[in-house]
């Protein structure tokens, strides 16, 4: 019988060993990427949104691109961009997961977050006008 518990023992001391590993992996890679985007300027959307089409048509006309470094990652096709999002979403803005939608801006440098077309539209405008 002490035998039969000891190894029950060992063998739930080493799953959960096995979990704890895994879970500390995932939090320092969670640590790595959100440190790899901290000085970034980040444009979330989605293809078929109708507000971040809003947001691309902005863009365009006043070739902000040209003017303001920022990187794009549409989330509805892409995992990792979807997955990304909501780690900035809920570990740098304090956002719960069903607040979390597109279009959506990270400035890195300025640790902020910008939902919703016409808010990301006006922070590109005073972008361009600061940088003048």
């Amino acid at each position: 019988m002490k035998k039969n518990t000891i190894i029950t023992i060992l063998i739930v001391v080493i799953i959960i060993l096995i979990i704890g590993g895994f879970v500390f992996a995932k939090v320092q890679n969670d640590k790595k990427l959100l440190a790899s985007i901290q000085d970034k300027i980040i444009f979330f959307y989605g293809e078929g949104c109708p507000h971040c089409a809003n947001v691309e048509k902005f863009f365009k006309e006043n070739e902000i691109e040209n003017k303001i470094q920022f990187e794009e990652k549409e989330v509805y096709n892409d995992k990792n961009n979807a997955k990304l999002l909501i780690l900035v979403a809920k570990r740098k803005c304090n956002f719960k997961e069903n607040e979390i939608g597109v279009p959506f801006l990270w400035d890195g440098g300025n640790s902020k977050c910008t939902v919703g077309d016409q808010p990301i539209i006006d922070y590109f405008k005073e972008k361009v006008a600061t940088a003048l």
